[in-house]
Formats: structure tokens, sequence, C-alpha cells
């Protein structure tokens, strides 16, 4: 009785945090493409010349939320 309400306790812990990746890896996916797309688009919020470290941090940025994506996916969260 106790390992099933613990197990059930388990899944949806996990289902949460797998929510929670999904939805901060989608923000920062798009924080990431803003800095390599911004001069593109037209919107430079900072009002500043883009230089090569916009696109570093942006592609820092975009690894960081395939892998919060990923992660996600994966569910790995109790070994």
């Amino acid at each position: 009785m106790l390992e099933d309400y613990q197990n059930d306790q388990r899944k949806k812990v996990a289902r949460m945090r797998s929510m929670m990746d999904y939805v901060m890896g989608a923000l920062i996916l798009l924080v990431g493409f803003y800095f390599l797309l911004y001069e593109k688009l037209g919107l430079n919020v900072f009002n500043r010349q883009p230089s090569a470290l916009d696109k570093v941090i942006g592609g820092i940025f975009i690894l960081y939320g395939i892998w919060r994506i990923y992660r996600g996916y994966k569910k790995d969260y109790y070994r």
C-alpha cells in the first residue's frame, strides 16, 4: 500500500518536472534564437550593435534548451 502511494507520487513528480523541463527548454530556446537573430529580425531591444559574443551566448542557450527538452523527454529523474 505504501509502496503504491510512493510510486504514484514519484510518477506525479516526474510528470511535473518533465512538463517544467519542456516549458523552460522552449523559453531558453527562444532566448537563444533571439540572440542569434535579433539583428536580422529588427528586434534590437538593447539598442547596440551585435557582437560575436551574442552568437556564442545564443548557441549556448540553444544547446541548453535542447538539453532541457531532452531531459524532459527522457524523464530519468530517479535512477
